[in-house]
């Protein structure tokens, strides 16, 4: 197994503001898309590309914890310290994740979760691999 963080960026300038925050689930559930591709010379590999939503509070970008492969579904956690509480605004990561191991060829779905470093909680999103 091998996984490489092919970027961790903060992709927007001023703090992005959700129009009915009364309808927002905080944390937000990561926004995702999978892609198998092979590099060239390279072996078999999933590109991950998430799109997070943070407290524009919090200046500290958000890890990538190792991603853990069960059966067919790979399991991706992306950590940050968040208060429970809908924020004002928000910041916008965009983080791409390029993920290969023996077995790759058997994921179909990429579990996407939030991970909250202090108190418990996480949100999550299931994402089905394509070609």
């Amino acid at each position: 197994m091998a996984f490489t963080v092919i970027q961790n960026t903060k992709i927007n300038t001023t703090p992005f503001t959700f129009t009915s925050p009364q309808t927002v689930t905080y944390p937000v559930a990561p926004l995702v898309s999978a892609k198998f591709y092979t590099p060239e010379g390279g072996p078999l590999t999933i590109k991950i590309r998430a799109t997070l939503y943070m407290n524009s509070e919090d200046t500290v970008a958000p890890t990538v914890q190792t991603p853990i492969e069960s059966g067919n579904v790979l399991t991706m956690n992306y950590d940050y310290n968040f208060s429970e509480a809908t924020p004002e605004t928000c910041d916008v990561y965009y983080i791409e994740v390029d993920y290969t191991s023996d077995t790759v060829a058997n994921i179909t779905e990429i579990d996407s979760y939030m991970i909250n470093l202090d108190p418990e909680g996480s949100r999550g999103t299931k994402t089905g691999v394509g070609h």
